[in-house]
């Protein structure tokens, strides 16, 4: 199986990937629903460190992100980075990595920034990017500190339009972010991914086929 089909299974029997009907934070209805916060057993969360470290270093291989440290923005952020400086180091890429606290501690260090300093090119770790507030201040921050952001991973892209549901823009997050920045986004899977993996005929692709209309429908009205 390619990485992003173990994926996709890892998240199914994780319960982290569900199908049903959800509603968004943008009122959308969708079909499926990703909860990376349910990678919580250190087992899981080791394990999706592996995936998220594999895509980057693809992603440095094929040029497409450059970086010397990791970063992980509060709060979802930061065990997602831990794990990830952790699994790279496994690969023989042992890199510093940081985050940033929500408010600066007047006390001890001082500062927003835990872990290493914030130098050279800097990648941000994260679990998806909804409006992309998160990638903003994390950009500011490492800007802030003299540093580069060069790059985001994510684990799932959804290739969603912006907007609500009944009124869309042009481009999706993932797109404004790059548009914004000039850098790439990486992500472990993407809804093209997804929806070609239940075209398949494995029995996790089958578990789940009675969705792939509604995904698709989902898809042809809200995708970028």
């Amino acid at each position: 199986m390619t990485i992003q089909q173990q994926f996709i299974e890892f998240a199914l029997q994780s319960n982290v990937l569900r199908f049903g009907e959800f509603k968004t934070k943008a009122g959308r209805l969708s079909p499926y629903f990703f909860n990376a916060g349910l990678f919580n057993t250190g087992s899981l969360l080791d394990r999706l460190g592996e995936f998220y470290a594999k895509t980057l270093l693809a992603a440095k291989e094929e040029g497409r992100i450059e970086f010397d440290m990791i970063f992980g923005p509060a709060y979802k952020g930061v065990p997602l980075a831990a794990s990830v400086a952790i699994n790279l180091s496994r690969l023989g890429c042992d890199v510093p990595w940081a985050f940033n606290r929500k408010e600066a501690k007047d006390h001890g260090e001082g500062g927003v920034i835990v872990g290493a300093p914030l130098k050279g090119k800097v990648v941000i770790i994260d679990d998806v990017i909804s409006a992309g507030t998160s990638i903003r201040e994390s950009v500011k921050i490492i800007q802030q500190c003299g540093a580069e952001p060069s790059g985001v991973l994510i684990a799932l892209d959804r290739q969603e339009r912006g907007g609500n549901a009944e009124v869309l823009t042009e481009t999706s997050a993932v797109q404004d972010v790059e548009k914004t920045f000039g850098f790439h986004v990486a992500s472990i899977i993407t809804l093209s991914d997804l929806l070609s993996f239940m075209n398949g005929d494995s029995a996790a692709a089958q578990a789940v086929a009675e969705f792939r209309p509604a995904v698709r429908a989902y898809r042809d009205r809200y995708g970028a």
